[in-house]
């Protein structure tokens, strides 16, 4: 283990991870069986998405954030690959737009609706041609818009402008030919103006993306590098891999200096891969093993001895990817300040694990939650390629401070069914005459309900910005989806009654800056 003194001053040093109850998990979900060492998961504060087992091609599933529990075994998929895909990342602005790469060479843009699926999404909104073979890693830019870096066995890296009408990209706006083998691992520093890999060739590379110039490069041989990570703002890079006995190996480097790093740990002799993941507002580091239960995490000081071992969570549940919530994501009131998505293959489950600091207090707690990342872009697509370098805009989590999610995507709803058509549609045929004979009050109201919605203007759109359109969601079948369409929608009327909260907390303090002003202007 990392040195660190006995009782070491932080606020961080008793953080426990916490798995979730079963009802909280996600449970009978086919898990990708595929052997690439990539995280197959990504996660935001309205949806999960993960690689899943399909025929005949790649799909993966995007399930709502609060439909736990059990999953339909015939839910839809997006499946418009024509290999396995090999890694999703959703677009840190827009919470309803997701990127894919797949075996079939190519990288599509999907844009998921804000509802429940009810059926297979085959058309991807934008598709990347462009790599010569398979595509093993994608990464949107932290801080610009519609900007996606995507690499492959064509040991290149392409940097993809977004911001064009065009529904297929043949060209990308530069290509980084730096590598003499596969890219294993890309991270962007803060402002995204530099950028990391970690390469099969065994070496770690800083590089210029927009000029195209290596500007630091790695040749320490007693460090085989399998993932590597920028620190935030630090300057130092994180990197696991494994030693020259084939131990399970950490290292810290200084961004400006590859030649030795500053520091370097050997884990345990097993032969999972590591995956690094740093949280820049708390500095915390979390190091999760593949192929085992285990997340070490650590906190990074700017001095010696630079990485501070806190603890580890353990669990006797191998988890082969995980994904992290965004923090705009987390429950503040119970002082989580990290959340993972673990996936267990064995079990076709998916197991969040909450990160909390232990306090007594039920309010909000200001110095675990520094500012954080906002769902805007701080630049244009345009402006960073023209190269202008801006950190991320910065927003509060404090309940009522403001909106931090991403704007909610409107898309073209769906025509409603015609009351005289009920019986035709797909799964309704089967379950209505018993539900009419058992309710025939509900089914009356449910008629008048679609009779009122018809009525209403065609060009109206619903958006709900914390989870999918309840009226979209098919009618329960069993009395357990009864009950958990019920608890959703009391979640949504408390969060509903939370946000009339805090627009009445935000309209007197607009009344009292008035006042101010007003009485500010009398006096002079």
């Amino acid at each position: 283990m990392s040195w660190h003194p006995r009782y070491r001053s932080s606020k961080f040093r008793n953080v426990y991870g916490k798995a979730a109850s079963k009802e909280k998990c996600y449970d009978c979900v086919p898990i990708t069986h595929s052997v690439h060492d990539n995280h197959f998961c990504a996660v935001n504060p309205n949806f999960i998405a993960v690689v899943t087992e399909c025929v005949g091609g790649g799909a993966f599933l995007v399930i709502p954030i609060k439909q736990t529990g059990k999953l339909d075994p015939h839910y839809p998929k997006v499946c418009g690959h024509k290999g396995n895909v090999l890694d999703i990342k959703w677009n840190p602005f827009n919470d309803f737009v997701i990127a894919s790469c797949s075996e079939d060479s190519t990288v599509k843009i999907w844009d998921i609706p804000n509802q429940l699926l009810k059926r297979n999404i085959t058309s991807p909104k934008k598709e990347l041609l462009g790599h010569a073979g398979r595509v093993i890693l994608i990464e949107w830019h932290p801080t610009a818009d519609n900007i996606l870096f995507s690499s492959g066995y064509d040991y290149k890296i392409m940097i993809w402008n977004l911001d064009v009408k065009e529904a297929v990209i043949s060209k990308p706006v530069k290509i980084l030919d730096a590598h003499a083998d596969v890219v294993l691992s890309m991270s962007f520093n803060t402002d995204g103006s530099l950028l990391a890999t970690a390469c099969r060739d065994r070496k770690i590379r800083v590089i210029d993306p927009r000029a195209g110039a290596v500007l630091q490069e790695a040749s320490y041989k007693s460090h085989r590098v399998n993932k590597v990570l920028f620190l935030g703002n630090m300057k130092k890079l994180f990197s696991t891999g494994t030693s020259r006995w084939n131990n399970r190996q950490i290292a810290l480097w200084d961004q400006n200096d590859l030649s030795v790093p500053l520091l370097e740990e050997d884990l345990d002799g097993s032969s999972g891969l590591l995956f690094p993941v740093y949280d820049s507002d708390t500095h915390m580091l979390y190091v999760v093993g593949k192929g085992d239960g285990n997340i070490r995490y650590y906190e990074i000081s700017p001095e010696k001895p630079y990485l501070n071992y806190l603890m580890e969570y353990r669990s006797h549940l191998p988890q082969k990817g995980i994904g992290m919530m965004p923090k705009r994501g987390l429950d503040v009131s119970s002082c989580e300040i990290f959340r993972f998505y673990k996936l267990i293959p064995t079990k076709g489950l998916i197991e969040p694990i909450s990160m909390i600091v232990p306090r007594r207090s039920e309010s909000y707690q200001e110095d675990i939650y520094p500012l954080t990342a906002a769902a805007q872009p701080a630049l244009t697509a345009q402006q960073w390629l023209n190269g202008v370098n801006k950190g991320p805009l910065l927003v509060s989590l404090r309940p009522g401070s403001g909106a931090v999610n991403s704007v909610p995507q409107c898309l073209e709803p769906e025509p409603l069914m015609k009351t005289t058509d009920l019986s035709q549609q797909q799964g309704w045929g089967e379950r209505m005459p018993l539900e009419d004979k058992q309710k025939p009050r509900e089914i009356e109201d449910g008629r008048k309900q679609l009779k009122v919605e018809e009525k209403s203007p065609k060009n109206e759109q619903m958006c709900l910005s914390n989870s999918f359109d309840i009226f979209e969601c098919p009618p329960p079948k069993t009395e357990n989806e009864l009950l958990q369409m019920f608890y959703r929608q009391q979640e949504e009327i408390r969060r509903l009654r939370e946000l009339i909260i805090q627009r009445d907390v935000q309209i007197k303090q607009l009344e009292l800056e008035i006042r101010n002003v007003c009485t500010d202007t009398g006096s002079n």
